[in-house]
């Protein structure tokens, strides 16, 4: 049995209402058609998937179509599973064609994405096992290659917020591959040619050994947008438009990136973000939730500077300012005088970070008053207006409110 050519959108409308109303059509949170890279020696074993189109609960029609479309070559979709993947077939093609028949000719530029990938593989005389249709419908931990590179390019492209997927067990999916380019080369296919290769002059120049690509193998970014080195960043960062990553010490692993126009000059680890107009200095290092920071994810807020070679190791907030050299963790002791709390209070009005007898009542008679506390960062975590500072005599860390407005230069964003 196949689908009958579609003679109407109404035809189409009522086509996909029905195959939503079977008993197990289940809605996506995301699905796509992409193009795998398999072993060149085991020719079985998914290296990187590239999708084309990535819908992220979004599209149902077309997810509808392709369910039924499967369906129909013989391949029954377990909505079921938290991912499905399958092969595409000649016959999976000529059903979607059919069904996608009304808008055929209209898909072109940004109308019918979905169809205008079916129409490019109907063009492709041998399909050769290269391409797999995937079904994300629970955000669990991802069961294959391809389900894995889904939730990376929704991630990267924007449609998932960073830290909103379920990403455990994807190192162990992901094969640790040579990257030639575009092109992933089993690492035992390289020791088993290497001889002959070299001899034949026909070694690869491998640009990286790692089990994710890199972000621009598969992403377009913004026009605004500049990676000086595609190195620096990973599949599975997210780069809000307007970000630069210059050389150099700079790194955006995956999970992490930008929510605006942000000039990057060091690391970014894996779910750190950093927010709109801020600037995190040459060298300077927001700690992963591996690296130290208690499995508290890091968020960098608003127009807040990291100087360079300093470390961030605890949620900072918008308008703060970490001096070249100084490292911030939960734990690290901060000195703060009393007429610094007051000014950092003003503006973080929710939070009192000192509770002295003394200070209150001088606080409440507005007067100035001598004296200082010793607290730990945690305590300042997401507070906004704070610049950290060592006093270079005594080598200790203080706080004090910050007065310098952090501003990138638009002209370079």
């Amino acid at each position: 049995m196949a689908i009958e050519k579609v003679n109407s959108t109404d035809e189409f409308k009522q086509l996909v209402k029905d195959i939503k109303n079977q008993y197990d059509y289940k809605e996506a949170i995301a699905f796509g058609i992409s193009r795998v890279d398999c072993g060149q020696k085991n020719s079985d074993k998914v290296l990187q998937a590239n999708y084309v189109i990535v819908n992220f609960k979004e599209n149902y029609g077309s997810e509808a179509i392709f369910i039924k479309a499967l369906s129909e070559a013989g391949i029954k979709v377990d909505t079921t599973a938290s991912d499905f993947t399958a092969t595409i077939n000649s016959d999976f093609l000529s059903n979607a064609m059919n069904a996608f028949a009304p808008y055929i000719d209209e898909a072109t530029g940004d109308a019918h994405k979905n169809v205008q990938v079916i129409k490019a593989l109907s063009k492709i005389d041998d399909l050769d096992n290269k391409f797999k249709i995937t079904f994300i419908f629970e955000d669990t931990n991802p069961t294959s290659v391809e389900a894995v590179y889904l939730k990376l390019y929704a991630l990267s492209l924007g449609k998932a917020e960073l830290r909103g997927l379920n990403l455990n067990g994807a190192f162990g999916i992901l094969s640790n591959v040579a990257w030639v380019g575009n092109t992933p080369y089993e690492l035992e296919y390289l020791r088993d040619n290497e001889i002959e290769m070299k001899l034949n002059g026909t070694y690869p120049n491998v640009d990286s050994v790692d089990k994710f690509p890199r972000f621009l193998q598969h992403i377009i970014p913004a026009d605004n947008t500049r990676i000086l080195d595609s190195s620096k960043v990973r599949m599975g960062a997210q780069l809000a438009a307007g970000t630069t990553v210059m050389p150099g010490a700079s790194y955006i692993n995956f999970n992490a990136g930008t929510l605006g126009a942000v000039m990057v000059e060091g690391r970014i680890s894996s779910s750190a973000i950093v927010g709109v107009g801020s600037d995190v200095g040459g060298g300077a290092s927001i700690l992963g939730v591996l690296s130290g920071t208690d499995g508290n994810p890091i968020s960098v807020g608003k127009n807040t500077l990291l100087g360079a070679n300093s470390v961030t190791g605890m949620p900072i907030g918008d308008g703060c300012i970490l001096d070249a050299g100084v490292t911030i963790l939960e734990g690290t002791k901060v000195k703060i005088e009393y007429n610094e709390i007051r000014k950092i209070e003003e503006v973080n009005p929710d939070n009192i970070l000192c509770d002295d007898e003394l200070y209150m009542a001088v606080k409440e008679l507005d007067k100035e008053i001598e004296g200082h506390i010793i607290l730990k960062a945690k305590q300042l975590m997401n507070l906004n207006g704070i610049h950290f500072r060592q006093n270079s005599t005594t080598g200790e860390t203080i706080a004090l409110r910050s007065v310098r407005e952090i501003k990138l230069n638009d002209e370079l964003h």
